[in-house]
């Protein structure tokens, strides 16, 4: 008997739950909602650009699969939450791993977004992208857009196919915080595991874990719970509207190369990578040191170069500098100080060393 009446309850609160208001709203107030006018809702452009997100593998593992495979319409078919947040519209932008990113790429999302940002009906931008270079995507939107809408990237550490894959819930709140005021003006931002990230302290700490993504020293700057966004901090540094960056009219960026130093590194990398690129980057050890060898070669190069440091966290001041025709990175690491670099030289190929130090303290 008591099988019955818990079954029968149990189907008596599902029907609850189908009906708008559930058991704690009754007909008087459904009745109220009926007479309310609807607030416009807006549109979120979803712009995909494959990854581990749209990877398809064997069945429940999280290893072997292919990126970049599924399609940005069936990626929001799989979160049919999404259609109760905005009206969507669906652009593949390209179908890639995310180590595949390139800066023709790069141009082709901040053309698009700059674009369309200009249509009263979009409120925001949602880019899913491997985790791998995320990182560097979202910096160089952070320099390059001209809009305060917001812009949002997310992605997955397990594929489609994998058991308990993370990949819906991030688009879900991806769209939910593009379409929200609270996210307007911020800067690109990152939704990850519930997390929010600004775009010029988010990097990936872990090969596996769905809290791969992280901010370090610098943390989240808030929360989305149950698709509400929750933000506690807004960047400071330059951004978007801000920004003295502008890349219409670009085709490609100057090449920059980020070399890692580590004991024995050969020096010779160094004359090679200075004579096929437009700067350098070196990713030093502690606060951004390498060998005496490597000190005589950089005092003798005239290319501009910036030194960061190999440790995930820290800073790098003028004062720490082994050369003094290098650059500080400040916090930037490696791979976002090599952004910035490209942008300053695409601005101004000529660029002096007291100019760039500026830009470095002001990104």
């Amino acid at each position: 008997m008591k099988k019955w009446v818990a079954i029968f309850l149990s189907l008596v609160l599902a029907v609850c739950w189908l009906i708008p208001g559930g058991l704690a709203e009754g007909s008087e107030a459904a009745g109220d909602n009926e007479t309310e006018t609807a607030a416009p809702r807006g549109k979120v452009v979803v712009l995909a650009t494959g990854g581990t997100i749209a990877g398809v593998g064997d069945p429940g593992k999280v290893t072997g699969y292919k990126p970049g495979t599924l399609t940005a319409e069936i990626l929001l078919w799989g979160v049919p939450e999404i259609d109760e947040v905005a009206d969507i519209e669906a652009i593949q932008v390209c179908n890639v791993n995310s180590d595949d990113m390139t800066a023709e790429i790069w141009l082709t999302l901040a053309e698009t977004i700059n674009r369309m940002a200009d249509d009263p009906e979009v409120k925001g931008f949602v880019i899913t992208h491997g985790t791998d270079t995320m990182e560097e995507t979202a910096y160089f939107l952070n320099l390059t857009l001209k809009t305060d809408k917001p812009v949002v990237l997310t992605g997955a550490m397990r594929p489609s196919t994998a058991l308990s894959a993370d990949g819906p819930l991030n688009l879900y709140e991806a769209v939910c915080l593009a379409a929200s005021e609270e996210a307007v003006g911020q800067g690109v931002l990152i939704v990850f595991s519930d997390r929010i990230y600004a775009a010029r302290s988010m990097s990936k700490t872990s090969t596996y874990s769905v809290m791969a993504i992280s901010a370090g020293e610098v943390g989240s700057i808030g929360i989305m719970r149950d698709g509400i966004v929750h933000l506690y901090e807004s960047p400071s540094r330059k951004h978007t509207l801000a920004s003295e960056f502008d890349v219409s009219g670009l085709d490609t960026l100057p090449k920059v190369s980020v070399l890692y130093f580590s004991v024995d590194a050969d020096p010779g990398l160094l004359r090679y990578a200075a004579e096929h690129s437009d700067g350098l980057v070196i990713a030093g050890a502690g606060a951004g040191e390498f060998s005496l060898e490597w000190i005589d070669i950089i005092n003798s190069l005239t290319i501009p170069v910036v030194i960061s440091s190999r440790i995930n966290d820290g800073i790098i001041t003028k004062d720490n500098l082994l050369c003094k025709n290098t650059i500080a990175a400040n916090t930037l690491s490696p791979q976002k100080a090599a952004i910035l670099l490209r942008l300053a030289l695409a601005k101004d190929p000529e660029i002096s060393q007291d100019s760039l130090e500026e830009l470095f303290l002001q990104y």
